[in-house]
């Protein structure tokens, strides 16, 4: 009846209701199957466009790469910082002091002796320390200074003043000069050279080969170095061991007598010497600013520098033939110590009783090794005025006796 009996109708029983849902689901699989794989040919087609757009999260291993890079580029810009802040230190450091360090020139009588002109004979450098009305003070090396006529002290600006010579310590290298102040900008100030450590970065300042206020920038290579140094004066040749600073701050010829500085603008050390040898880069020295400034104050206000003198003239024991060691008749285990080989009338070790061919083994305690190391304990350790013991052996025997230091300059 009606259309539910029409032929065309298909009934559907049991057998083929199961057939027909068993392709249904294959046919709903592989259309799934179907638009996943064309989902993901779709996802990693426009995943670029989504990432440089900022629509799509990353949580691949391009965040821990990316995390890694950030922390890189932060680690980079604190070294960049680091070294920003201490190039910055350093420029504060140069623009502070630089206007207080000087050329120093030397001028010199001409070549021919009828010529009385004054020529230019050398220029070294020099640190303006000091401004006291009408005059200000400068501190230079000895040898900078040494056979002028007339010297002569240049600003950063090129103007020149005449110069007078305070005095000089040819044994420290050291020399004060005096100039009017009224062109006197800037004065230095003087750091403390004891709290040094290796590695401190240090400017030097100075006029190498007349190239005025050149820096070049080093560190301390040693704090406490000692060399063995060898200085005419007016009373011979003297050997000791002068404490210096190293570092590895360029310092050429025209350095001298400048100054060293560190990154508070302070100076440390008075440029003096380098060691110029062909198969020798980097060694250059100041003298310690701490053990200057005694010397300074005492050029400055009295003009020289007194240190302690016996008046004796001495070799070494060590140096000694095997002949002459024995002629001394001292005991075989006595190896160091020095030989009087001369005395001086009147002398603090005349008036002791010491003698031409005493053996000295010890001052104060302190037992004496060889000449260098004699003298350095002298003007090192010992004050003129000072009473001390020395002990030493005369035919043999072992004597001790006591004398009072008298006084020496060295210019």
């Amino acid at each position: 009846m009606g259309y539910y009996d029409n032929k065309d109708y298909d009934y559907e029983g049991p057998e083929r209701q199961n057939r027909s849902g068993r392709n249904r689901r294959s046919g709903w699989f592989l259309s799934g199957l179907l638009g996943a794989l064309v989902g993901i040919v779709v996802f990693f087609i426009a995943s670029p466009y989504l990432a440089r757009n900022g629509l799509l999260p990353s949580y691949s291993s391009t965040n821990q790469q990316s995390a890694v890079q950030s922390t890189n580029t932060q680690g980079t810009q604190n070294t960049e910082n680091v070294s920003l802040n201490l190039n910055d230190s350093i420029v504060q450091a140069v623009d502070k002091v630089s206007p207080a360090v000087v050329a120093v020139i030397n001028m010199q009588s001409g070549s021919s002796f009828m010529d009385n002109s004054l020529q230019e004979a050398g220029v070294g450098s020099g640190i303006i320390y000091k401004k006291d009305g009408q005059y200000a003070y400068v501190v230079t090396n000895n040898h900078v200074v040494s056979g002028a006529k007339k010297l002569e002290v240049q600003f950063d600006d090129n103007t020149k003043v005449t110069a007078k010579l305070l005095g000089v310590d040819s044994l420290y290298d050291l020399a004060v000069l005096r100039i009017p102040s009224n062109k006197v900008t800037t004065v230095a100030q003087f750091g403390n050279s004891d709290t040094l450590k290796r590695g401190e970065p240090v400017v030097a300042i100075g006029n190498p080969l007349g190239f005025s206020g050149s820096v070049t920038e080093g560190i301390v290579s040693a704090n406490n170095r000692t060399i063995e140094r060898t200085v005419t004066t007016n009373g011979g040749q003297v050997q000791y061991n002068a404490e210096v600073i190293q570092t590895d701050a360029a310092i050429n010829p025209g350095n001298s007598g400048g100054a060293l500085v560190n990154v508070e603008g302070q100076v440390i050390g008075i440029n003096s010497e380098k060691i110029a040898e062909t198969d020798v880069e980097g060694i250059g020295f100041a003298i310690p600013i701490n053990v200057a400034s005694t010397v300074i104050h005492q050029l400055e206000t009295t003009g020289k520098v007194e240190r302690p003198y016996m008046g004796i003239g001495l070799l070494d024991l060590s140096q000694l033939s095997s002949s002459a060691y024995q002629q001394l008749n001292i005991p075989n285990t006595v190896k160091e110590g020095l030989v009087i080989s001369q005395i001086s009338s009147n002398s603090p070790a005349s008036q002791a009783g010491l003698q031409e061919g005493d053996v000295i083994v010890a001052v104060n305690g302190h037992k004496i090794q060889d000449y260098v190391d004699f003298s350095t304990y002298l003007y090192s350790d010992l004050q003129v005025g000072q009473k001390v013991s020395v002990d030493y052996y005369r035919d043999g025997v072992k004597k001790t006796t006591s004398l009072t230091l008298g006084g020496k300059t060295f210019s």
